[in-house]
């Protein structure tokens, strides 16, 4: 949907995937079309976030198409759904691996290109979970993407002086219009799936699906997300916030962000690091930035 919509506001977009000539060359085929019959710029490119060699191949071909990457969306993730206990060590480290550590791969990868630029954005998908309402039985994915929302913290600080934008985007609960639920890991340990679903906590999961869609407003609608987006990479360099928030079900994150933002920004001021609070670009950089947006609204997108 985010590439959809980047697309059709202008934007050159490589839309990253796996398997583009296996399972997901339909997608492909799909993206080449709609490219062609409403005349944007939306290209697929093969990209495995799990796997450093193809993360690499990728953002090399990306540099050796458009040359930049002025906008790099952090959207890969993979939910599972059952009792924390249940999951093997070995899948909460594959949690890990998508949502975590597949992000380090692509900022490795993609920013030296941005940080030599002196310019752009880095939006994290994040999740309403990080920081408001925990429903129960989502532990290994909440886990995971609130250590992708500190890690995207982290990163916010150390690339500000290097001219480069972050904004955590958090979307609320979406039962309907995407694939996240339908396609959500289960905990392999069967033994103690069988003992929460016959003790007391027999009745936990379908109270937990009940309550989803009990929160989720009828009205609610996965493309605000990708339209979202499109606002935050629309606004003008200084002017995106560290956080948004996309919640019709109200989960709370909103009140949390704003919290945690403003005590950061006190310990910042405290620490003498004020200036890590407001990314900014060289002067000489900036104006020959406002020139190149003028000429051109297209940027590459990724």
């Amino acid at each position: 949907m985010t590439a959809y919509a980047l697309a059709d506001a202008g934007y050159t977009v490589f839309a990253s995937m796996r398997d583009t000539a296996g399972r997901n060359a339909p997608k492909v085929a799909q993206a080449l079309d709609y490219s062609r019959k409403n005349r944007v710029d939306l290209r697929s490119i093969e990209l495995d976030v799990t796997n450093q060699n193809s993360v690499d191949h990728a953002v090399a071909e990306i540099i050796r198409q458009v040359g930049c990457i002025d906008v790099l969306i952090h959207n890969a993730g993979h939910m599972v759904l059952g009792p924390a206990e249940a999951f093997t060590p070995a899948q909460f480290a594959q949690q890990y691996d998508v949502n975590v550590l597949g992000a380090q791969r692509v900022n490795w990868a993609a920013l030296p290109h941005m940080r030599r630029a002196r310019s752009g954005l880095l939006i994290w998908v994040s999740s309403t979970s990080v920081r408001g309402g925990t429903p129960p039985y989502l532990g290994a994915y909440f886990a995971a993407k609130a250590a992708m929302e500190s890690l995207a913290i982290s990163y916010a600080g150390e690339l500000s002086l290097w001219g480069i934008e972050t904004t955590v985007l958090a979307p609320g609960v979406f039962t309907t219009g995407t694939n996240h639920f339908v396609h959500s890991g289960h905990p392999q340990d069967s033994a103690v799936v069988a003992e929460y679903a016959t003790g007391p906590t027999q009745d936990l999961l379908a109270l937990v699906e009940k309550g989803h869609e009990r929160v989720q407003p009828d009205s609610s609608d996965p493309h605000e997300v990708a339209r979202a987006i499109v606002d935050i990479v629309n606004l003008p360099y200084g002017r995106r916030p560290l956080h948004v928030t996309v919640d019709p079900a109200d989960m709370g994150y909103e009140v949390m962000a704003m919290m945690g933002d403003r005590i950061r920004s006190e310990v910042f001021r405290r620490m003498g690091l004020q200036d890590l609070l407001t990314p900014r670009r060289p002067a000489q950089e900036t104006r020959v930035t406002l020139k190149h947006e003028e000429a051109s609204w297209q940027q590459s997108v990724r």
